[in-house]
């Protein structure tokens, strides 16, 4: 019987392992535990209930798991032989779970490397049906970045399927355009200028008494309209 517990935690040995190992009634063993947890000398274990299929039918039996330290202190007072057999039965137990996280172990086992191959093949089918479903996506984007001319940013809200309001407010959050104080129209951010996602245009107005008047108007790049249809979630640009 392999009684070794490790979740989460620390390898544990249960008290009717140790009962077993020690001959001795599974009762006394507890007494033992309990005497020692309320002398305060144990407390690393801790108490679980448990089921075994045993002759009074499998009823859930209350249990201790024991760290390797409180095992050998609750076998202290045993005799000699018996916390020989104790402490070979932890070296056994410690081995074979040594040896079950042996990458060369791992590799000569037929049934450890079958399994390790069929889920490597599950994520590789995984990752593959994946591209395949993102593939059209990833083609528009790029037909979109490799494409010709600007959007101001409410034909581009047009192109990205949203809100001009909601577009103009995630690039104003976002780092990609602000107002001078007291300037009416946006400008792009220079890293954003210097990344190719936005552009200014300049445009020369006559105005009715013969003088010209300079517009400055932000653009976002056929790049630009790629890489928000990535960052925007498809909620906010629904």
């Amino acid at each position: 019987m392999t009684d070794l517990v490790q979740a989460d935690g620390p390898q544990t040995m249960s008290s009717r392992e140790i009962a077993e190992l020690c001959e001795a009634r599974h009762n006394d063993v507890c007494a033992t535990i309990v005497r020692l947890f309320d002398r305060g000398v144990l407390r690393e274990s801790r108490k679980t209930t448990r089921a075994y299929k045993l002759e009074e039918g499998g009823r859930p039996t209350k249990v201790y798991d024991l760290t390797k330290r409180d095992t050998l202190v609750v076998v202290s007072g045993y005799k000699d032989e018996i916390r020989a057999r104790i402490i070979d039965r932890w070296q056994e137990l410690e081995q074979k779970e040594k040896a079950g996280n042996d990458p060369a172990r791992m590799l000569s086992d037929p049934a450890i490397l079958r399994q390790t191959l069929l889920t490597y093949t599950e994520k590789v089918i995984e990752l593959e049906a994946k591209i395949e479903e993102d593939a059209p996506k990833v083609e528009a984007l790029e037909r979109i970045s490799e494409a010709e001319g600007s959007l101001c940013i409410t034909d581009a809200a047009k192109a990205l399927q949203m809100r001009p309001k909601d577009l103009f407010s995630y690039m104003t959050q976002h780092g990609w355009i602000y107002k001078r104080p007291g300037g009416g129209h946006y400008l792009g951010y220079q890293s954003k200028v210097t990344q190719g996602v936005l552009e200014h245009k300049v445009t020369t107005v006559l105005r009715p008494d013969g003088s010209e008047k300079i517009t400055e108007q932000v653009r976002v790049t056929p790049k630009g309209i790629s890489r928000l249809a990535q960052l925007i979630p498809p909620a906010a640009a629904a």
